[in-house]
């Protein structure tokens, strides 16, 4: 665990999550996008923030806080950002820092005693933490925050889906971490930027980044765990994923996304996880499907309800097996599909039940199909247990047929 100076620090990025959106919504709702990164949305949201910050903050003038502004301008240089930049504090509370986001300008308010709690590094870390905001929401003339405006107003209306939720709490969440990493690049360090997050979380005046960054490890060591933060990671979350990124470890990105999303899960399901999700659906039909003996017009039909393209998998697909077994969330909405087609076709008799309960096997659902097909489709536990022994060869026997 070290404590390096800026040029060993990678440049913060977008994360992959950033990218997958603002490409989602290229593609999928180009009408929003083009209201949303237009130059009138943007002017319209750079005068709403002028006017606020006016009426609710005190401003930090240069002549009078010209130490805090001399750690705004080192943040901001170790950025790469040139740019105008006004401060501002707001009423008591708890220490926070947040950005007010205006083209061309910085503006970062601070609420609580952050200026009598952080000094030097740590408050160039908090100060770079909020300047990273507006670096990401700058790339690319304004996707990124183009795409924030659009999910946070989505999910703050009555009428949105929950997937629309979840999308928008990912995408801050993600947004966070970008902003971790451009604090330990705007201080020059990876401990600076931990006790400025462990201060601000706590209140203390005093923290040891070093025990914390263990405790960290800690918690995250019995097992996956997945963020419940609303609006930023844990602490914890963020200590470690930002060690990691420090120090350029290669399993960096995927346990964050461990950490932040979860493995696929049907009651958390985000716009990129619906679409990987009807992804997987396509698979798990064109797997059960690819048997000439269960391609009747029936059975085909009834797949084209789902997808009006769609095609068979004559080949098995490993990754389609190893991203079901680790996603526990799906298993019970994969065993219904797969029960679903067991009944379509009934001059079929048990040969589409057959291969379900094969498919489910190479699956990793077995025991979640048996327990559904024994309910919602009424088969004695004798029967079942004959085609589950007898499977393998009733399915050979009906392809042999077909051929």
């Amino acid at each position: 665990m070290t404590d390096d100076p800026t040029p060993s620090l990678p440049a913060p990025t977008p994360l992959p999550y950033h990218v997958a959106i603002v490409n989602w919504f290229k593609t999928e709702e180009p009408e929003i996008w083009k209201w949303a990164s237009s130059a009138q949305a943007r002017n319209e949201y750079s005068d709403q923030i002028r006017s606020e910050l006016l009426k609710e903050t005190y401003r930090l003038d240069r002549e009078a806080h010209p130490e805090l502004h001399r750690c705004c301008k080192a943040a901001a240089d170790r950025l790469g950002l040139d740019l105008p930049f006004t401060l501002y504090q707001s009423g008591d509370g708890q220490m926070n820092a947040a950005l007010y986001f205006v083209p061309g300008e910085a503006h970062i308010v601070f609420s609580g005693p952050i200026l009598e709690r952080l000094q030097g590094a740590e408050l160039e870390a908090v100060l770079g933490h909020e300047l990273s905001h507006y670096l990401l929401w700058e790339l690319e003339g304004g996707v990124y925050h183009a795409a924030d405006r659009v999910l946070n107003a989505v999910a703050l209306d009555p009428r949105s889906n929950v997937s629309h939720q979840h999308t928008a709490r990912l995408y801050r969440l993600y947004t966070e971490v970008f902003a971790d990493r451009g604090g330990a690049v705007a201080c020059g360090a990876l401990l600076p930027a931990v006790s400025a997050l462990v201060k601000m979380q706590t209140g203390l005046t005093e923290v040891s980044s070093v025990n914390y960054l263990k405790q960290a490890d800690e918690i995250c060591a019995p097992g996956k765990l997945t963020s419940n933060g609303g609006s930023h990671p844990e602490i914890f979350i963020r200590a470690r994923a930002l060690r990691l990124w420090c120090e350029v470890d290669s399993e960096s990105e995927d346990w964050l996304i461990s950490a932040l999303q979860g493995p696929l899960s049907l009651d958390q399901l985000d716009l990129l996880g619906q679409k990987k999700l009807a992804s997987i659906t396509q698979l798990v039909l064109g797997q059960m499907l690819n048997m000439k003996c269960l391609q009747t017009e029936t059975m085909l039909a009834h797949a084209r309800r789902f997808f009006p393209n769609f095609k068979v998998n004559k080949v098995s697909d490993p990754l389609l097996e190893t991203e079901i077994k680790s996603s526990k969330g799906i298993h019970e909405y994969v065993a219904y599909l797969l029960a679903d087609f067991s009944v379509v076709d009934r001059d079929l008799e048990n040969i589409p039940i057959a291969a379900s309960l094969l498919l489910a096997q190479r699956l990793g659902i077995s025991d979640t199909f048996e327990r559904i097909a024994l309910k919602d489709l009424a088969l004695p536990k004798r029967q079942f247990t004959k085609l589950k022994q007898d499977a393998e060869a009733l399915v050979a026997k009906a392809e042999n047929s077909s051929a």
